[in-house]
């Protein structure tokens, strides 16, 4: 770097910051450096920038969930998300490492500037565990009121209460809720929906699903219908359980939406596509990726940060 600043007549820092593209030098100077670093062979050490910053510029992104054979990583679900990420944190210089809940105890996870977790698991037993590692953190998911974690998430509630009011305007009476309410975003659609329902004097069934699968749905159903529980709606926490609800309605020769109505939740390709077409609720997942990545290099750069709640739509078709 010396030689080139001698070269160029200027001084180390303006070399280094022509050759990291700062504005802090002017467009000319730029490319004049540039052009004599490229002259000469003369290349940036990144990993010696790096070490002498003591940062990886390097983001870790966990994906809570554990893939499966019936759901897995190339579902909407965690990929629309780090489209947005990878989008952003690129664009800041940064490298993205992903990795499952499985894997993230690895060296280069450790080493990572901070760390954005996709989920917060049952009870927030993953928010518990990656904050032992003391790394600027942020989390896809819904807030707390147990911790102060930066959190970026669908209102989940506000969803519970669309799908509520939706199966209110059509006459539904006997309505079911599928999913794990052990889970913080599945809890808050679940309060929406029931409190919105209770308005009207109205109950809904819960049936406790783990895993948010095709098959889980169609084992719901099953139940439903083995124990002769009387219900004509059905709110599914996700897409695949309630296609496989509707199938499951389908092979108990009921029809969909006349003798039950259903509506999943992600509004994914998978659904839209599904016959018949899924009603279902929409978030914005590339939004918060891109807000998932601006607020955690924020807090690496130790700026002020605050969670924030993206809105969500009801799309109705013909479930």
């Amino acid at each position: 770097m010396a030689d080139l600043a001698k070269l160029a007549g200027v001084s180390k820092i303006t070399v280094s910051r022509a050759l990291g593209d700062s504005p802090l030098v002017t467009a000319e100077t730029r490319e004049r450096i540039q052009a004599l670093a490229r002259k000469h062979g003369y290349k940036l050490n990144v990993s010696a920038r790096n070490l002498r910053l003591r940062r990886s510029h390097t983001v870790a992104v966990i994906v809570e969930m554990k893939p499966s054979s019936s759901r897995t990583m190339w579902d909407p679900y965690p990929l629309s998300l780090l489209g947005g990420i990878s989008q952003e944190l690129t664009s800041a210089g940064y490298s993205v490492l992903l990795t499952t809940r499985h894997d993230a105890a690895n060296a280069a996870v450790q080493a990572a500037d901070g760390l954005i977790l996709l989920g917060q698991g049952e009870h927030e037993d993953a928010v518990k565990l990656y904050d032992r590692m003391g790394l600027p953190m942020v989390v896809w998911g819904a807030e707390s009121a147990r911790d102060n974690h930066i959190v970026v998430g669908s209102d989940n509630r506000h969803s519970g209460v669309s799908v509520a009011e939706r199966f209110l305007s059509i006459g539904r009476r006997h309505p079911v809720f599928i999913g794990n309410s052990d889970h913080p975003e599945m809890a808050q659609r679940l309060h929406g929906f029931v409190d919105e329902l209770a308005g009207h004097g109205i109950k809904p069934l819960l049936l406790r699903r783990v895993d948010w699968t095709l098959e889980s749905g169609v084992e719901a159903v099953r139940s439903l219908a083995a124990r002769k529980v009387h219900f004509d709606s059905i709110f599914a926490c996700s897409d695949l359980l309630a296609m496989g609800a509707i199938r499951a309605l389908v092979e108990l020769g009921l029809s969909v939406p006349n003798d039950v109505s259903v509506v999943g939740y992600d509004d994914t390709p998978h659904g839209a596509s599904f016959l018949p077409p899924l009603s279902s609720v929409r978030q914005n997942w590339q939004e918060g990726g891109v807000l998932l990545a601006r607020k955690v290099l924020a807090l690496i750069d130790g700026l002020p940060v605050s969670s924030q709640v993206l809105p969500t739509s009801l799309v109705v078709r013909a479930t």
